[in-house]
This record gives C-alpha cells, structure tokens and sequence, in this order.
C-alpha cells in the first residue's frame, strides 16, 4: 500500500489485482471493455455492481430485455446477444474506484478472448477505459477500439436516454446490422 498526499488528507493508493473472469464464449462478436472493477464491483465479483451504474439498464434497454439483477441473469443476456465483457487492466495501484488515480499498469491479456471468439467489434465503456486500451493493449491486439461514453454515475452529462441513443448508433452501425444484439 502506498500513501499519497491530496491536499490537506492522505490517501490510500493500493496494489489490486482483478479477481473475476472475463465474460464470452465461442460466439461473442462484440467486445466491451471497462477500465478495472470499481470497489463494490470488487466486493461482489462481478462487472458494473455499483447500484448507480447504468450499465445493466443500458444493456437491457438496447437488447429490449428486462434488467437483469444477478450474475447469473446478467450473464445469459450478454451470452445471448453475443456480447463479450472484460476490462483493460488486470492489477493496478488504484485509490477507491477512481479511474483517474490508476497507476502502475499491468493489463489483462484480451488475446485471450480474441483467440477464441469471433469478435467484430472492441468498445470502450468510457475515455479512460479507451486511453488505457490504446496505451497497454492496441498494439499486441492488432485491432482499433472505438469510444462510448461512460456508464459510470460519475458521468452525470449523459441521462440514461442519451446514453441509449449512442450506444446505440454505436453498436448498431449500418454495416453491423447483421451481428449481435439481435
């Protein structure tokens, strides 16, 4: 653990370790990646378990399916629209959730994923999910990612609306149509 000074208070900036699996199989075309699991995405071993993400309504909404509320059910929905989740970095020095204090980066081996599926497209569940992929992982995948915005509550200039309409001109581009989310 190392302490570092912000402002007048000390902080914790700790080493961790990603401690849950990717999500995909033999079918996932599409692939979206976050930067590295906030503290209550930690506690409960899953991806985007803060109650104020909107990354399962967002999800649910695009699919037009009903909000899934346990692992297991959020699972199935990506499984059945052949969606593949994962973030960038597998450990880091992090202060609490905050992307912006992330240091000291050893990223997860998405080749592991692009091996094995049949994936057309990376997105980026924000900027700091886009920048950390094109600084640590570009380079050994070979393949472009584009940017979306953030899901995470801290992006408070997108409603949930807006977030849904560009996801969705995203995700279904014109030349995508014929791939996943159908």
């Amino acid at each position: 653990m190392l302490r570092e000074k912000k402002g007048e208070e000390t902080v914790k900036r700790l080493r961790v370790q990603h401690s849950f699996e990717p999500v995909y199989d033999e079918h996932s075309e599409i692939l979206i990646l976050g930067s590295f699991p906030s503290v209550k995405s930690r506690e409960i071993q899953f991806y985007y378990g803060h109650p104020q993400n909107r990354f399962w309504k967002l999800i649910a909404a695009l699919t037009e399916e009903e909000t899934p509320q346990t692992t297991e059910e959020k699972k199935a929905l990506l499984y059945r629209h052949h969606i593949a989740l994962w973030d960038v970095v597998q450990s880091c020095e992090i202060i609490g959730s905050s992307d912006s204090s992330i240091r000291d980066v050893t990223p997860a081996d998405l080749n592991r994923i692009l091996r094995t599926s049949p994936i057309r497209k990376i997105f980026a569940n924000g900027d700091k999910a886009f920048q950390l992929y094109r600084k640590y992982c570009q380079e050994s995948t070979g393949r472009t990612i584009e940017r979306l915005p953030s899901t995470s509550p801290a992006n408070a200039a997108f409603s949930l609306e807006k977030l849904i309409q560009l996801w969705r001109e995203c995700l279904f581009a014109e030349e995508d149509r014929k791939g996943s989310l159908n």
